[in-house]
């Protein structure tokens, strides 16, 4: 489901000048942390999130500290010690993980990122749910693939989802008018989302006619939402083979995907690569780049427009009627003709949680249907429960949300498998590697020598 995208809390931003922001993370991860673990004290249940980088945005903070309220209400005597975590994503997950080794500082609820969760379930991190989900009645309410996200290959389950996504390609109208492009453009092929992207330099000069995120810096912002949207349009299995249970190597698909990659930045119809690998290259995409008319195309999230609606980093009322959605199509118009990926995050407990029963009673008092449909709304969420996807509240929460839920059975999944988090950052190498001037041929063998190492 979403990662940590590059707008939101979703987005991937890390690695660069990585010791500073490692250094920063771990340190006031230390501070939230300090106390933590419920350390044998039966009354408090510990929540541990992601807070977001961007001082600016605090709706997340705003939604627990409400059910923090709920729930204090309803369980007299009991406490909630929210713990937020102000970091990238990389440097969160190990923060989190680092808490989780031992009971004296292992917090009684985390908030999981879906590719990461089979790694932390096969560390002995998490416990399973199952007991806890059998027993309650609204675990009916989501969708299958909303559970499969958070089942293990042992076949039990180590988290609750709390929404999902889809992405696809978001353009601006205004600039499409002076480059003579139509404003309900819905692109068939790659060459015809390269060929809007050539017009635009040509006719609109001084704007970014098109970003794909890449490199190393934007992890899952650029593996998942940029390579990965465009090769899941070359064919089926393009990643993993669940019938062999082998990752794809050699493949053309892979290269091609890599080929579409170094054209952006070749041609210069991408951002300069100095800002494309910007661990903040989301963020100026969502504050400057859009809003301020600098940027053509998009290949971005559902949840982009939470950027500019209400108190969002960057208010900008007009997003609604400048900005278009089309799908990002399979390679060569190939059927299914749409390509989209879906991540999200969980809630889950720590295998050395002190107080896993409360834990869980926090879950079901966030995921009341009221809570469910507030959170989706204020995240901009795709929903995963059938009752949220049929609230008018939902449905009217933001423009656009009907079309990024029609993307949903176009959609794809990444592998839920341990070793994912590896391969993302090969293909985040890979990706960089064409960026800065390597050939998608050169890059694709260097993958494919990773591969062998990773999955062995």
């Amino acid at each position: 489901m979403r990662p940590t995208a590059p707008a939101t809390d979703s987005a991937s931003r890390t690695r660069h000048r990585l010791s500073l922001i490692l250094a920063a993370a771990l340190a006031a991860g230390a501070l939230a942390g300090c106390g933590s673990g419920s350390g044998g004290d039966a009354s408090t249940v510990q929540i541990a999130y992601n807070r977001s980088t961007d001082n600016k945005i605090r709706f997340k903070d705003a939604f627990l500290e409400d059910v923090k309220k709920q729930f204090e209400q309803a369980h007299p005597g009991k406490k909630v010690k929210l713990v937020p975590i102000q970091a990238a994503d990389n440097d969160y997950a190990a923060k989190v993980q680092q808490m989780m080794r031992s009971p004296k500082t292992a917090p009684d609820l985390v908030y999981e990122d879906t590719f990461r969760i089979n790694s932390d379930i096969g560390a002995g991190y998490l416990r399973p749910l199952d007991d806890y989900l059998s027993q309650w009645d609204m675990w009916g309410q989501f969708v299958d693939t909303a559970k499969a996200a958070a089942r293990a290959e042992d076949g039990k389950t180590y988290g609750v989802p709390d929404g999902t996504d889809t992405r696809g390609l978001w353009f601006n109208k205004e600039i499409f008018a002076k480059a003579g492009l139509p404003a309900n453009w819905q692109p068939k092929t790659w060459a015809e989302v390269l060929d809007a992207a050539r017009t635009v330099k040509q006719k609109v000069p001084g704007v970014i006619p098109l970003n794909v995120y890449t490199g190393k810096a934007a992890g899952e912002a650029a593996a998942m939402q940029g390579f990965e949207m465009l090769l899941y349009g070359t064919g089926e299995n393009p990643l993993y083979d669940p019938a062999g249970k082998k990752w794809v190597s050699g493949s053309q698909g892979f290269e091609d995907a890599l080929g579409f990659v170094r054209t952006v930045y070749a041609e210069k119809l991408g951002p300069d690569p100095s800002d494309a690998l910007d661990p903040n290259v989301g963020t100026h995409l969502a504050t400057d780049w859009m809003p301020n008319g600098k940027l053509a195309i998009a290949l971005d999230g559902s949840w982009l427009g939470q950027n500019w609606i209400n108190k969002g980093p960057k208010e900008w009322p007009a997003w609604s009627t400048v900005l278009g959605q089309a799908p990002m199509p399979t390679q060569n118009g190939q059927a299914p003709g749409k390509v989209s990926m879906s991540g999200g995050w969980t809630w889950a407990i720590p295998a050395k949680a002190g107080n896993p029963g409360l834990a869980f009673d926090f879950v079901k008092t966030m995921q009341t249907k009221e809570n469910a449909v507030k959170w989706d709304v204020a995240d901009a969420q795709i929903a995963v429960r059938k009752d949220v996807a049929a609230d008018p509240t939902y449905l009217k929460s933001m423009p656009g949300i009907t079309f990024f839920t029609g993307l949903v059975p176009f959609t794809h999944y990444r592998p839920a498998l341990p070793v994912y988090p590896q391969v993302s950052t090969a293909i985040g190498e890979a990706m960089e590697s064409v960026t800065t001037g390597g050939s998608a041929a050169s890059a694709a063998k260097a993958y494919d020598d990773q591969l062998r190492s990773i999955a062995r």
